[in-house]
C-alpha cells in the first residue's frame, strides 16, 4: 500500500489521478477550469486565429516611456516599493483612482477605496464576506465566467436573470428576488456588467438601471457593479453608472486591466465604510498586503503619463478591430446567425441557428484554426448552447475577418450535418484534418 493511501482517514478515497481527492474541503468542489482558460494552448498556437481570449493590446502602450517610469520608481522611490505595505492600497493611488472615475461620474472618497489584485480579487473578497454555503447570488444570463467559478468556490446557489438588447430584464429580476423570498432564501446581492457587457457585449440603457436600482433597493439587495470596460467605448454616449444613482446599496469594482495593463494587477473596490472594513481583513487574510511596487509604478503612471490621451489610442485601436469583425460577420456569416453590436468593450456574442451545438462544434473549428468561447462557459446550468463568445480585442483587423472567414465555413459544414443526420455530433468526414483536442 502507498503511503498516500495509509496516510487517508477512514471514509476518505482517493484516485490514482489525485490521491488527496477525499481530503479537499467541499467548497473545492466548485473550483473548476473555465472555459476560456481550457482554452489558451490549443487558441495561442501561432497557426490558431484566436477569438477566444480577452486580452487586452498592450503593444498600443510607449513601452519605452513605461520602462522610464518603472526606473524613475526603483531609482526615487526604491526603498518603499520593495517593503510591505496596507491591504487597502496606497493612499495616494486611491486618491488617484478617484480622479479616474470621475470620467464617469463617479464622486468617490479614497477613505472608501480598496485595492485589489484586479478586480476579481474585490470579486472574490466581497464573496467571502457576503456568501455562506447555499446563499443566493443572482447575476445575468449569460455572465462573466470566473465570477461563476468564484461564486461556485464559496457554494453559492447561483441563478441566472435574462438579457435582451437592453440588458438584465428588470420584470425577470423582480421575479427572481421574489421567488427566493417564498423560498426563504437569502439573495446576498446581484452581480452585473452593465458597461460593454462580458460575455455578452451590450450596454444597460438608461431606463433599465433605473428600474434596477428601484428593484433591488425594494427587496434590500445588494447590486455589485463590475465595470472593467466603461472608458472604452467606441460610439454612442455613457451611461450614469448604477453606483452614482443607488442609495448606498451598490459595490462599485474598477479596474486598471484594460485601460493599462492586465500584468500590474490594479483593480479596486468602492463600497460603504462597514462593507470596506470587512473587506480589508478579508484582504489582510488572503494576502496581507498589496505589491507596492505595482501600487507606485501605477501611481506614477496616473500621476505623470497623459493616460487620458492613451485611453483615446486604446479606443480607435479596438473600434477599429470591433468595426473589421461587425462587418466581417454581416459579411460572411451563414444566414440564421444573430450577434450583439457592442458599443464599446471586446467582445460579441453569437447565436447560432437551432440545431448547432456549438460545443460540439468547437473540436471541428480548432481543425479548422480558429477558435472561439462555447457560451455554455457563461452560465452555471446547461444553457448556452446555441452561444458562442468572440472577441475582437487582441487580432489585428486581417486576422479578425480571416479568423470569421474560417469560422464562417465551420458553420456552413455544421448545418450541412444539421440537415443530412439532424445533428451536429457527426464527427469529421474522413480524410478531413485532425480535430484538435476537445478542451472542454
Amino acid at each position: 500500500m502507498s503511503a498516500d493511501h495509509r496516510e487517508q482517514q477512514p471514509g476518505q478515497q482517493g484516485s490514482r489521478i489525485d490521491p488527496y481527492v477525499g481530503r479537499y474541503a467541499h467548497r473545492a468542489q466548485g473550483m473548476v477550469a473555465s472555459e476560456v482558460r481550457a482554452l489558451f494552448a490549443v487558441a495561442s498556437r501561432p497557426e490558431v486565429v484566436s477569438l477566444a481570449g480577452g486580452m487586452p493590446n498592450v503593444g498600443a502602450l510607449p513601452l519605452d516611456q513605461i520602462s522610464e517610469l518603472i526606473r524613475d520608481v526603483v531609482a526615487e522611490e526604491g526603498p518603499t516599493a520593495l517593503q510591505y505595505g496596507s491591504a487597502q492600497g496606497d493612499p495616494a493611488l486611491r486618491e488617484l483612482l478617484c480622479d479616474y472615475m470621475t470620467q464617469e461620474g463617479v464622486d468617490a472618497s479614497p477613505d472608501d477605496v480598496i485595492v485589489t489584485v484586479g478586480s476579481q480579487q474585490a470579486l472574490d473578497l466581497i464573496t467571502r464576506v457576503f456568501v455562506d454555503p447555499g446563499d443566493v447570488v443572482l447575476c445575468e444570463g449569460p455572465t462573466y465566467v470566473t465570477a461563476i467559478n468564484t461564486f461556485a468556490a464559496f457554494q453559492a446557489d447561483i441563478r441566472h436573470v435574462s438579457m435582451d438588447e437592453q440588458g438584465v430584464v428588470p420584470e425577470e429580476l423582480d421575479e427572481a428576488l421574489t421567488r427566493a423570498a417564498r423560498e426563504g432564501r437569502r439573495v446576498k446581492f446581484f452581480y452585473t456588467v452593465p458597461n460593454f457587457h462580458n460575455p455578452g457585449g451590450i450596454t444597460m440603457s438608461g431606463q433599465r438601471r433605473a428600474r434596477v436600482i428601484e428593484v433591488c433597493e425594494r427587496h434590500d439587495v445588494l447590486i455589485v457593479e463590475d465595470n472593467p470596460y466603461g472608458l472604452l467605448r467606441y460610439e454612442g454616449e455613457a451611461e450614469a453608472t448604477l453606483y452614482s444613482q443607488g442609495s448606498g446599496n451598490v459595490i462599485y469594482l474598477g479596474s486598471l486591466s484594460k485601460t493599462l495593463s492586465p500584468g500590474l494587477r490594479i483593480g479596486w473596490a468602492l463600497a460603504p465604510a462597514p462593507v470596506r472594513a470587512k473587506l480589508v481583513l478579508a484582504a489582510e487574510s488572503a494576502m496581507l498586503s498589496h505589491s507596492m511596487f505595482n501600487q507606485l509604478v501605477v501611481r506614477r503612471y496616473l500621476k505623470t503619463f497623459p493616460w487620458r490621451e492613451q485611453i483615446k489610442v486604446f479606443n480607435a485601436m479596438y473600434g477599429e478591430r470591433r468595426d473589421a469583425m461587425l462587418s466581417a460577420l454581416e459579411a460572411m456569416m451563414p444566414q440564421g446567425c444573430t450577434w450583439t453590436r457592442p458599443q464599446g468593450g471586446f467582445f460579441v456574442w453569437a447565436t447560432m441557428p437551432e440545431g448547432i451545438d456549438v460545443k460540439a462544434m468547437q473540436p471541428r473549428a480548432l481543425a479548422e484554426r480558429v477558435a472561439y468561447v462555447p457560451g455554455t462557459g457563461f452560465y452555471a446550468d446547461d444553457r448556452g448552447r446555441s452561444d458562442m463568445r468572440l472577441s475582437f480585442c487582441f487580432p489585428a483587423p486581417e486576422e479578425i475577418r480571416e479568423g470569421v472567414r474560417r469560422l464562417s465555413g465551420v458553420v456552413e459544414n455544421e448545418l450541412d450535418l444539421r440537415d443530412t443526420f439532424g445533428s451536429t455530433l457527426v464527427p469529421p468526414t474522413a480524410g478531413s484534418q485532425a480535430p484538435a483536442p476537445d478542451l472542454s
